[in-house]
């Protein structure tokens, strides 16, 4: 048996912690397990040095609007508050836990939302926060469903 040996092209040096990915893409509604999820994945993207975009998908509820209810409006509203929420939190750990963040908003159901999201922004990874609705036990729920989409890798975080 004759032993092979792969030197790496001449010129080429070993990179470490280079590989990793380059964009986090993360979903935040407000809820606490989005949160988590946010926290998670600003962990993650610290230690990688990669970017944390954020994302707010906006529902389209159309039997708000049928019923004359100001839904762009109240979501617009989210969306802010959110960027308050992330900004504030972002000056409280200045100069100790720095990432760099973009906050996103993307219109739709929540899962076409975050395809697109991921997709437009070319995530590396996928990170979303744990559905605390009863019902998607049955119907599966935006995580669920991310991960059977199988085009990034997904963290659920309870």
């Amino acid at each position: 048996m004759t032993e092979q040996h792969h030197s790496p092209p001449s010129g080429h040096r070993f990179e470490r912690g280079t590989d990793g990915p380059k964009v986090i893409v993360v979903g935040v509604d407000g809820s606490d397990s989005s949160f988590r999820a946010a926290a998670y994945a600003a962990g993650l993207a610290r230690r990688q040095h990669a970017l944390l975009a954020l994302v707010y998908v906006q529902p389209l509820l159309a039997t708000g609007a049928a019923f004359g209810a100001p839904v762009a409006e109240t979501t617009d509203r989210i969306a802010e508050d959110l960027v308050a929420q992330i900004r504030e939190a972002t000056e409280q750990v200045k100069g100790i836990f720095d990432v760099r963040w973009e906050f996103h908003t993307f219109r739709g159901d929540p899962y076409a939302g975050m395809v697109k999201a991921a997709d437009d922004l070319k995530a590396d990874a996928v990170v979303v926060g744990a559905s605390e609705q009863a019902g998607h036990r049955i119907i599966g729920s935006v995580a669920i469903r991310l991960v059977k989409a199988g085009r990034w890798p997904v963290t659920v975080v309870p």
